[in-house]
């Protein structure tokens, strides 16, 4: 019953063989390797985007930082909303890599239209005094589990288009946001405005690699240097590239993903038939669940392992309502869902 987060589940065998595979002999080194060649193909085809440049890093906050790099200059600021991962997740490490400052559009989970817009309009007003304007950074899928229809990111992107600004889709679970929207990865990218996006696969059942993909080719050997000067540019190159291939092959990334999705759905209709109410829609592989303290503590003492949002599981109000956060990955056993469902 281990709903923490899809960072604790396990690689999928697939990828490990791969690994074995790609531990025999020698490759050449810092992504000169021949399967990242393949890899490269492989990305450029599943976004229908042949000019596109790939790159592969080892997690997601070198490759949003380093994305976010590329896109922005030092005097320039990132848009992103105040729950974003950029923000509330990665340390600073953004604004360390890129020299820029982050700021936050207001409201909730997602990103609104007129509130971007008027976010982006106060900006640029006190001459060189002031932040310039720099990138939109949209997290998909939200920290909250929401996603982003196609038309909301449209929207977004094309408000940032009337001000000439660049746009990244943080895609830490990507292919989860992918399959509950049932679109393509063109469509939930550059055919909607998006420039960079981070192709996340971390989250999804591999070791540790993410790839970052530009739409804009002549973005491609800034981001090099600033993935070298950053200290992300691995030796061993070959052994990212093997997992993103394993990933890539027989559609193993939309199978995971499609298991994950399936095991939220599972665990959240459950949730509902106990009672339970939800602070956000679940839409992917993610839910914020409200019930009793006396239920936490029953699920906790049973071998539950989840985390509590924004409260304690020590209390003396057993009946008092807490919030938490349950994380589907690919690997969870249906059985361990039903368990879980059961003790409520």
């Amino acid at each position: 019953m281990y709903f923490a987060s899809d960072n604790s589940g396990p690689v999928h065998p697939l990828v490990m063989a791969a690994l074995n595979e790609a531990n025999q002999g020698y490759q050449m080194a810092y992504g000169a390797d021949t399967l990242m060649n393949e890899v490269r193909d492989r990305i450029r085809g599943i976004f229908e985007a042949p000019g596109a440049a790939v790159y592969l890093v080892a997690t997601g906050t070198a490759a949003n930082s380093l994305a976010l790099a590329t896109l922005s200059n030092p005097w320039e600021t990132v848009f992103c909303s105040p729950v974003a991962h950029i923000h509330e997740d990665e340390c600073n490490a953004p604004e360390f890599y890129s020299g820029a400052k982050l700021t936050l559009v207001p409201g909730g989970d997602k990103m609104e239209p007129a509130a971007l817009r008027r976010s982006i309009l106060a900006e640029e007003t006190r001459g060189v005094h002031g932040p310039q304007r720099g990138p939109v950074s949209i997290t998909q899928v939200t920290e909250r589990g929401s996603v982003y229809s196609l038309a909301e990111l449209q929207a977004l992107c094309s408000i940032a288009k009337e001000y000439d600004l660049p746009v990244h889709l943080d895609g830490a679970r990507f292919t989860n946001a992918l399959v509950a929207l049932n679109c393509s990865p063109a469509e939930m990218t550059w055919k909607a405005g998006v420039d960079a996006v981070s192709f996340g696969g971390t989250k999804n059942g591999l070791m540790g690699v993410e790839a970052v993909v530009f739409f804009d080719e002549s973005k491609a050997w800034e981001f090099e240097l600033r993935r070298k000067r950053g200290a992300h540019l691995f030796s061993k190159h070959r052994y990212l590239s093997a997992q993103m291939a394993a990933y890539l092959n027989d559609d193993l990334w939309l199978q995971m993903a499609r298991q994950a999705n399936a095991n939220c759905a599972h665990l959240a209709d459950g949730l509902r038939g106990k009672g339970a109410t939800f602070l956000h829609e679940p839409q992917a592989n993610m839910i914020f669940a409200q019930f009793s303290r006396a239920r936490h503590k029953q699920l906790h003492q049973a071998g539950a392992v989840y985390h509590l949002w924004g409260a304690e599981l020590d209390g003396a109000d057993d009946d008092e309502i807490l919030a938490c956060r349950l994380v589907c990955d690919w690997s969870i056993n249906s059985n361990d869902i039903d368990r879980f469902i059961g003790l409520l």
